[in-house]
């Protein structure tokens, strides 16, 4: 719970984050009549701002926030900064930028927007998202606290659940995944078409079985069942992740080729072919909305790897669907990579590398662009040694 001054009455509401934030233990009640500079302050000693004037106004005061903290500072140069980040290893930038994105994101979620048991604003202009709601925190019993930010994340992961992301196209005929909230949308579209190419193990003929490790949105199972293959289960223990595969499966008709198992890593089976696409940087996520990106310790990397050879048949294969990032970032070394494959009882058939090509590659202003440049995606194509 949270708990405010209004009227002098003491007020209080349940709190909800989705990024872990504990309740905020000074809040100040604004309206339409805070300015952009005093809640720019307000925010950065620590205090929330519970917005209780018009909706699109906090919307605007949040984005004049955005504004100041993504402003560069006064004391340095362009020219200074370049030379001091030429001085860092590419694990300091790598730190100092979740650093300043977590510093970003604690002052941009102070403010505040209360919501209604059946997820309705009672702001001015706010708009209906009761339906956003609904799918990121399902029934409620009574009203709740949420930050903006975090608000106008649903709405924007509403969207693209409704409206869906292009994957490939079959037959003249575009195939859509509808990603749920908090579940790793397929935007990066390059590891689709490794596992569109990969010559498939000769062992499927015998016995027309695969896994896909970690389903998330269910898309590599979506890829294995076009390219004609059986019977695929498909594993995950996130409950948001296990429901967005189902829908997605039931919506492509392949709910009678493609069974949804809630397990860590791997059922009891072996498959001809398993397909992992684990997190791609050994960090601790801040959130449980970061799983997806974050492996801390590598973890599910290193179980995916060492209970492979125990869960293949005779003369399958394993692709583990892995970006080289955490290489250039100093989180990881190609060393060790191949060290644990071998330790797994494992060795390497071939590597179908390719480019990314979404927006941060190109971003030169985005602080891990020089490893980000650098980025090779790969499909290591594993077999039992």
């Amino acid at each position: 719970m949270i708990q405010w001054s209004e009227g002098g009455q003491i007020c209080s509401a349940r709190w909800h984050s989705e990024n872990g934030i504990a309740p905020h233990k000074k809040i100040q009640i604004a309206d339409d009549t805070l300015t952009a500079d005093i809640a720019y302050r307000l925010a950065c000693e620590g205090t929330a701002i519970l917005y209780q004037g018009d909706f699109q106004n906090a919307r605007q005061l949040l984005q004049a926030l955005v504004r100041r903290v993504d402003k560069p500072s006064k004391k340095s140069t362009r020219v200074d900064r370049v030379a001091k980040e030429k001085t860092k290893s590419p694990l300091d930038i790598f730190n100092l930028h979740r650093l300043a994105q977590s510093q970003r994101a604690r002052i941009l979620g102070m403010v505040l927007i209360p919501i209604n048991a059946d997820h309705s604003i009672s702001l001015r202009r706010a708009p209906d998202v009761a339906i956003a709601c609904f799918e990121a925190y399902g029934d409620q019993a009574e009203p709740y606290v949420i930050s903006l930010r975090e608000l106008l994340g649903v709405i924007s992961a509403h969207e693209w659940r409704k409206k869906g992301v292009p994957v490939l196209v079959r037959d003249d005929e575009e195939i859509r995944i509808h990603p749920h909230y908090g579940v790793f949308s397929p935007i990066r579209g390059e590891y689709i078409e490794l596992v569109l190419k990969a010559p498939l193990p000769a062992a499927i003929e015998k016995s027309s079985i695969a896994f896909d490790i970690g389903v998330g949105t269910a898309v590599l199972s979506v890829v294995l069942a076009i390219r004609d293959i059986q019977k695929i289960i498909a594993t995950d223990q996130d409950d948001r992740a296990i429901a967005c595969a189902k829908e997605n499966i039931a919506r492509l008709g392949l709910s009678s080729q493609i069974e949804i198992l809630k397990t860590n890593l791997f059922p009891a089976e072996k498959a001809a072919l398993i397909v992992c696409n684990p997190p791609w940087l050994p960090a601790r996520p801040s959130s449980s909305l970061e799983h997806a990106v974050y492996d801390p310790e590598s973890q599910m990397l290193k179980g995916f790897l060492s209970k492979l050879k125990d869960h293949l048949l005779p003369g399958g294969e394993g692709w583990l669907i892995l970006s080289d990032l955490a290489e250039h970032l100093g989180l990881r070394t190609r060393a060790e990579l191949l060290s644990w494959i071998k330790d797994a009882g494992l060795k390497v058939i071939a590597r179908l590398d390719t480019k990314p090509q979404h927006q941060k590659v190109f971003d030169k202003t985005n602080a891990l662009h020089g490893a980000r440049s650098k980025e090779v995606t790969s499909l290591w194509r594993l077999a039992a040694n």
